[in-house]
C-alpha cells in the first residue's frame, strides 16, 4: 500500500482526525491523479462533484510532494477557511512537516503610516469615521498580523479603511518610516519562507499582471500551483490584465496631495488650487454620466459631447497637477509619491482615451458617487498560456463545475490550456434518492412582461410544501425586488432579501431561523454552504445567460463572429451551463441532505440547447407534477419524526 493509499484508507490517518470517516473512491482517485501530475510535472484539469472532498484530495498529495506549493482559491472567505480549517486538519493527520502561510492583497493589511497620517490630518471627519478610526487605532496596538478581517468593530467594506490601508499607488515602499513594522512586508516574507502558500485569485492575478514590468514578486516561485474554484479564474484574470481608472483613485490622489501640501508645500498654493479643481472636475464627470447606474461601452462616451468635455477637463487638471508636483517632488518622499501617482493616472487616462488597436474592450461603469473607466483584453488565453510557460510548475485546476455536458473545451480554451489532461469525478451523493427536480407545466416565456409575477405564483405552493427552508435565486435584481414585494404579502415564513444586510449576516440568520426563504442574485449562486434541513429547496427563475448588453461580453461576442465562430454555442451557452450548475450545487451539500430543485425557465424543454443544461445536471428524479413535490416533502417530514 502506498503512502497515499494508506492516508485515505478506512483505518488510515484521515480516520483519526475525522469522526465517522468513510473512504470515498472518488476522493482517493482525485488525490492519486494530482500526485501523478505533480510527480510528472504535468498540468491537470480536475473536476470533482460536491461531496468529493476535493480540498483534502489536493492538499495531501501537494504536501507529500515536498515541493513549494501555491494554492489559490476564489474568495477571501474560502481562503480563510482553507488556511484556518482545512490545513490544520490535514496537518494533524499527516506525518510530513510543512510550513504554511496565508497571503492576501495589500488592501487587507493595516498600513501604520497611513493610519497615523489619517489621525493627524488637517481635514475633519464625520462622527462615524472618527469613531471607526479610533477603533482601528486601538486594534492596531494589539494585532499581530494586521489582517483587517480580525476587527469586528469596523466592517471590511467601510470606506474608512482607505485611510488605514495602502494601495500600489500610495505605498512609499522601502522609503516608508514604518517599513520595518509593515504588516504586508512581514506577510510576504513569511510566504517566501513557507512550503504551502494560500492566496486568492485576485492576488495571483495581480502578481501575474505585474510580472512583465519586473514588479511581480508578491508570490515566491512555486513548483506546484493549485487553482481551486478554477471556473472563476478567467473572468478575474481579465480584469487584472486590463487598465482601469476610478473616481476614487483620482479623489484619493487629490486628498493625499493636499495632506502633503499642508505639511511641506504651503508656499506653493497653486497645488491646493489644482487639487480642489481636480476634485470638482471628477464630481462633474460623474454627474455628466447621469443619475442612473449603468455599464456601457466607450462609444457612448465618444458620442456624448458633455462626457467628452468633462473627461478632457479631468485630463487637463491631471496635467496641471503633474507640472506643479514635479517641482515639489524633491522636497519629501510623500510629495514624490504623489508626483509618481499623478503621472501614472495621467498615463492610464491617455491610454483609455487614445486606444484604437482593436485588441482591447473599452467601457465604463457608474456607481452612486463614483465611476470606473476600463479597458479589458479581448482574449486572455494567449497571455495566460505565456504566463504558465514562464512560470514552470505543475498547474492543477479544480472545481465542481468545469465541464459542460462532460466536455472541458470551454474552460480549457478560455485559459489557453492545450494538451492538458482532464478528469471528472462524480459526486458521491445519491441524487436520485436525495433530490427531486421539479419543472412545472405552463411556465411563461422569459420575455413576457409579467414573467416574474407568474414564476412566484408557481413557486408559492413549493415554498408552502417545503415550509420555507429555501433559496430563491434570480438572474436580475429587478426580478428579486418584484418577487420580494409579492412574497411579503403572501407567505408566512421569514423572508430574507439580499441587499438588506451583509451577505454573511443574511446567511447566518438563514441557518438560525431554520425555516426562512432567502431571495438572492448571483453572489449566492456559489461559494455558499448550508447543510441540513435549513435549506431543503432551491428555486431558480431563469437560465443564467449573461446580459447581451454588457459591453465586455458584447465586444467578445462580436470578435468571435468576425472570426467566423458561433458566439452563442462557444461562449454564452457553456458559461450559462456552468453558472446553473453552481446554483444547483447549493441544494445537496451532505450525504444526509434532501431537497427539491425547481427551475422556472421553459426553454429547458422548448429549446434544443436545453438538453445541454439537462445533461450537465446531477442524475435527479424529475417531475412536472406539484403533488409529487408535496409528497416528497411529506416523506422527509415523516423520516424526521421517526
Amino acid at each position: 500500500m502506498t503512502e497515499l493509499e494508506s492516508f485515505f484508507s478506512s483505518d488510515g490517518s484521515l480516520s483519526t482526525v475525522i469522526q465517522g470517516y468513510l473512504p470515498r473512491a472518488s476522493q482517493f482517485e482525485m488525490a492519486e491523479a494530482i500526485a501523478k501530475a505533480i510527480d510528472n510535472k504535468q498540468n491537470l484539469i480536475a473536476e470533482a462533484g460536491t461531496g468529493t472532498g476535493k480540498t483534502v484530495a489536493y492538499l495531501v498529495p501537494a504536501i507529500l510532494s515536498g515541493k513549494k506549493v501555491i494554492i489559490s482559491t476564489g474568495t477571501k472567505n474560502l481562503q480563510d477557511q482553507l488556511f484556518h480549517k482545512d490545513l490544520p486538519l490535514v496537518r494533524e493527520a499527516i506525518a510530513t512537516p510543512f510550513n504554511s502561510a496565508l497571503l492576501k492583497g495589500r488592501a487587507n493589511y493595516l498600513c501604520i503610516y497611513r493610519l497615523e497620517s489619517a489621525l493627524n490630518t488637517s481635514f475633519g471627519y464625520s462622527k462615524e469615521d472618527a469613531q471607526a478610526l479610533s477603533h482601528i487605532k486601538a486594534w492596531s496596538k494589539r494585532t499581530k498580523v494586521g489582517d483587517i478581517s480580525e476587527i469586528s468593530d469596523v466592517e471590511e467594506a467601510d470606506p474608512v479603511w482607505s485611510k488605514a490601508t495602502s494601495t500600489v499607488d500610495n505605498c512609499l515602499g522601502q522609503e516608508c518610516p514604518d517599513y520595518s513594522d509593515c504588516f504586508l512586508v512581514k506577510a510576504r516574507k513569511k510566504a517566501q519562507e513557507a512550503d504551502i502558500i494560500v492566496v486568492n485569485h485576485y492576488l495571483l492575478c495581480a502578481d501575474w499582471s505585474l510580472r512583465e514590468t519586473g514588479f511581480g514578486e508578491l508570490l515566491p516561485d512555486a513548483e506546484v500551483v493549485i487553482i481551486d474554484e478554477a471556473h472563476q479564474l478567467s473572468e478575474i484574470a481579465s480584469s487584472f490584465l486590463g487598465i482601469s481608472l476610478t473616481a476614487r483613485q483620482l479623489n484619493e490622489l487629490a486628498t493625499d496631495t493636499l495632506d502633503e501640501y499642508f505639511k511641506d508645500a504651503k508656499d506653493m498654493p497653486e497645488i491646493r488650487t489644482v487639487c480642489e479643481d481636480l476634485q470638482f472636475e471628477v464630481k462633474d464627470l460623474r454627474l455628466a454620466f447621469g443619475v442612473e447606474l449603468q455599464r456601457g461601452d466607450w462609444q457612448t462616451i465618444e458620442e456624448n459631447p458633455k462626457l467628452i468635455s468633462a473627461l478632457g477637463a479631468v485630463h487637463e487638471q491631471l496635467e496641471k497637477l503633474a507640472d506643479h508636483l514635479e517641482a515639489a517632488a524633491v522636497r519629501t518622499k510623500g510629495l514624490e509619491s504623489c508626483f509618481d501617482r499623478v503621472e501614472e493616472l495621467e498615463s492610464r487616462l491617455d491610454s483609455l482615451i487614445n486606444d484604437d488597436s482593436g485588441q482591447w474592450i473599452r467601457w465604463y461603469e457608474t456607481h452612486s458617487k463614483s465611476f470606473t473607466l476600463s479597458k479589458t483584453p479581448l482574449n486572455i488565453a494567449a497571455e495566460f498560456e505565456r504566463f504558465m510557460q514562464q512560470h514552470k510548475a505543475s498547474w492543477i485546476f479544480t472545481s465542481a463545475t468545469l465541464s459542460v455536458a462532460k466536455n472541458f473545451a470551454h474552460f480549457a480554451q478560455g485559459l489557453g490550456l492545450h494538451e492538458t489532461n482532464s478528469h471528472s469525478w462524480e459526486s458521491p451523493f445519491d441524487f436520485s434518492a436525495q433530490s427531486l427536480f421539479y419543472h412545472p407545466k405552463g411556465l411563461p416565456k422569459p420575455t413576457e412582461s409579467d414573467f416574474t409575477e407568474k414564476v412566484v405564483e408557481f413557486a408559492i405552493p413549493v415554498l408552502q410544501a417545503s415550509q420555507g427552508r429555501a433559496f430563491f435565486l434570480f438572474t436580475s435584481h429587478r426580478a428579486l425586488k418584484i418577487a420580494a414585494d409579492i412574497l411579503r404579502d403572501s407567505i408566512d415564513y421569514p423572508l430574507l432579501v439580499q441587499g438588506t444586510r451583509a451577505k454573511s449576516v443574511l446567511l447566518e440568520e438563514f441557518k438560525a431561523q431554520g425555516n426562512a426563504i432567502l431571495l438572492a442574485t448571483s453572489s449566492f449562486w456559489e461559494g455558499v454552504d448550508v447543510r441540513g434541513n435549513a435549506l431543503s429547496c432551491v428555486i431558480i427563475d431563469k437560465l443564467p445567460f449573461s446580459s447581451p448588453g454588457d459591453p465586455v461580453l458584447k465586444a467578445r461576442l462580436q470578435a468571435m463572429e468576425k472570426q467566423g465562430r458561433n458566439p452563442f454555442f462557444e461562449h454564452q451557452l457553456p458559461s450559462a451551463v456552468i453558472a446553473l450548475r453552481q446554483g444547483v450545487g447549493r441544494l445537496i451539500r451532505d450525504v444526509n441532505d434532501k431537497g427539491v430543485l425547481m427551475i422556472c425557465d421553459p426553454r429547458l424543454l422548448k429549446r434544443a440547447y436545453g438538453q445541454m443544461f439537462l445533461d450537465s445536471l446531477p442524475a435527479m428524479r424529475r417531475t412536472r407534477d406539484i403533488s409529487e413535490v408535496e409528497s416528497f416533502f411529506r416523506h422527509i417530514e415523516q423520516e424526521h419524526k421517526t
